[in-house]
């Protein structure tokens, strides 16, 4: 698992290198897909229920699961990325906001507070911890400035599958608890409106249903004897 998240956060971090004003995210997922097999692993994306492609692009309002394309990025854009790998008989999953060019301080915000949301709701992990405590946590700060919360999409287990128990919704009444040993993937969402979505035809890409930005980070995590430990963090 620490190889996996190594790997994974390595081909995030090379993503992001390519964020900029005219670049096609089609074009990023050739170049992360090239150095995830270079490496010896697998994008676990790629063919994962027909999903077609090695990474997820979510642009400005796309919330989730954007399929790269064509489509060149625009100064001003924010864009989710998220990547996964397969290495060694073990999974690693992670992504983050990236801001391409001059992103205006409404978008920045958004971007930050979700970020923070992340850092905030690892801090407390650890062994016994109740799930719940997660989700008073994130929407406790994204409150603060009036961001609404997904809690439809969640946050999973992952090892030797994709997406596995426990699963992690930001409800403060969210069951279970922690224990040492597991490993799962946090990811909170953040919208600058309301938390409906709409499905695109391609059964994959989830908008919001306002059409307002939406913000995600995300990293895998080890729950350990003494707290926890981020197997996907960047160097």
């Amino acid at each position: 698992m620490r190889d996996a998240g190594r790997l994974a956060a390595s081909a995030l971090e090379y993503a992001g290198t390519f964020v900029k004003p005219g670049v096609t995210t089609d074009e990023i997922d050739k170049a992360v897909h090239k150095m995830i097999i270079s490496a010896g692993a697998y994008p676990s994306p790629l063919g994962y229920k027909g999903f077609p492609k090695s990474i997820c692009t979510s642009v400005n309002e796309c919330a989730f699961h954007g399929i790269p394309d064509f489509r060149p990025l625009e100064d001003g854009d924010i864009i989710n990325i998220d990547v996964t790998v397969f290495l060694n008989g073990y999974h690693a999953d992670t992504s983050k906001t990236f801001l391409c060019g001059n992103v205006d301080d409404i978008a920045r915000q958004l971007v930050k507070v979700t970020e923070e949301c992340l850092q905030r709701a690892i801090a407390v992990c650890g062994p016994g911890v109740e799930i719940k405590e997660l989700g008073k946590i994130v929407i406790g700060h994204a409150g603060k400035y009036g961001y609404g919360v997904d809690k439809s999409y969640s946050g999973h287990g992952v090892g030797k599958q994709f997406h596995s128990a426990p699963v992690i919704n930001f409800y403060d009444d969210q069951p279970g608890c922690m224990m040492v040993g597991q490993t799962f993937a946090l990811e909170p969402l953040l919208t600058l409106g309301d938390t409906d979505y709409d499905r695109w035809d391609d059964n994959w890409t989830v908008v919001t249903a306002d059409g307002s930005l939406s913000a995600q980070f995300e990293h895998t995590l080890l729950i350990t004897e003494s707290g926890v430990e981020i197997l996907t963090q960047q160097s």
